[in-house]
């Protein structure tokens, strides 16, 4: 996940971080069923306290944005369409799946590639 937060910014580090996560999840570039860094793992990274990221996530509960399994973690909510939420999470499941058999993400690419064009007969 990509977030800057800026310090000189007037708006508050919360608000920062609300309005970057849910612009990911807008542009498509966090997709239904992507997990999210933990409270803890993503105060470390932008270097902000847990509480203020803890805040964040729970407002982006609180607005659909984001779902919280327990233990499991957060994960981006889905987007109410269910055949878009469907293919998302196969697309997460089919990237975490190549990527932990060492594949890269070009060889995943033509993995789909070859898969969209041999499915025309489906």
């Amino acid at each position: 996940m990509r977030i800057r937060i800026d310090s000189s910014n007037a708006t508050p580090v919360f608000e920062q971080l609300r309005m970057q996560i849910l612009g990911l999840v807008r542009s498509g570039e966090l997709i239904a069923g992507t997990k999210i860094p933990t409270v803890r793992g993503l105060a470390e990274e932008l270097k902000i306290a847990p509480n203020t990221v803890a805040k964040t996530y729970r407002e982006l509960e609180q607005q659909g944005v984001i779902e919280t399994r327990g233990r499991s973690g957060s994960f981006v909510a889905s987007g109410g369409d269910p055949s878009r939420d469907i293919a998302a999470r196969a697309a997460t499941e089919f990237v975490r799946t190549v990527r932990s058999i060492g594949l890269d993400d070009e060889q995943a690419r033509a993995f789909v590639e070859s898969a969209l064009k041999g499915a025309d007969g489906v």
